[in-house]
């Protein structure tokens, strides 16, 4: 179920980086989004991935900002509180020559921060601690989406939770204990 290719490694699977194989850094709970279903998730998204503005909170190993990079966004932004991981996410960004920042920060204080609209969101939270609906809630209202935006949430599979108002499903996947869901945002941004 593990995206590794042997220890420490992350595969791209698409793209201008595709097969590119990257070091990610050992840290306790890191759980990169599975080969599989990066592979579905940015078939779902297709032709909505060029030129857009990309935003992968709880970033981690940054595998789907990176696979969104290598598929023709126009650049990322990944925020990651451990200093180890950013560090080895800078290194991987740098290692692509690839237009993304890392932002060393917890994900709820990035948000307390001035709004940019993201266009594709990316959302993969600690399982078990109650941040996806409490982040949905403030994507939403804080000004962090587009009008027309894309947000992928990926939680628990037990977790039972509603998005905010004018989300609309777009598809979802169940894999191993993960459960991903793709929205997209129905409503005008403020």
């Amino acid at each position: 179920m593990s995206s590794h290719r042997g220890p420490g490694q992350l595969r791209l699977i698409g793209g201008e980086f595709r097969r590119r194989k990257l070091a990610i850094a050992q840290s306790p709970g890191l759980r990169p989004t599975p080969d599989r279903v990066r592979e579905t998730l940015f078939n779902w998204l297709a032709f909505d991935v060029g030129g857009k503005q990309v935003l992968d909170l709880y970033a981690g190993t940054g595998a789907l900002g990176l696979e969104a990079l290598s598929r023709g966004a126009n650049q990322a932004s990944f925020v990651e509180s451990s200093a180890v991981v950013a560090d080895a996410l800078e290194a991987n960004i740098e290692l692509l020559g690839a237009n993304g920042r890392v932002h060393r920060s917890d994900a709820q204080r990035f948000l307390d921060g001035t709004p940019t609209a993201f266009d594709l969101v990316f959302l993969d939270p600690p399982f078990r601690l109650g941040l996806a609906a409490r982040t949905c809630q403030r994507l939403e209202a804080d000004g962090w989406l587009t009008a027309r935006a894309m947000i992928y949430v990926e939680t628990e599979h037990e977790l039972d939770w509603q998005p905010p108002d004018g989300w609309q499903l777009h598809r979802e996947i169940v894999a191993g204990e993960s459960h991903g869901r793709l929205f997209r945002r129905t409503q005008s941004a403020d």
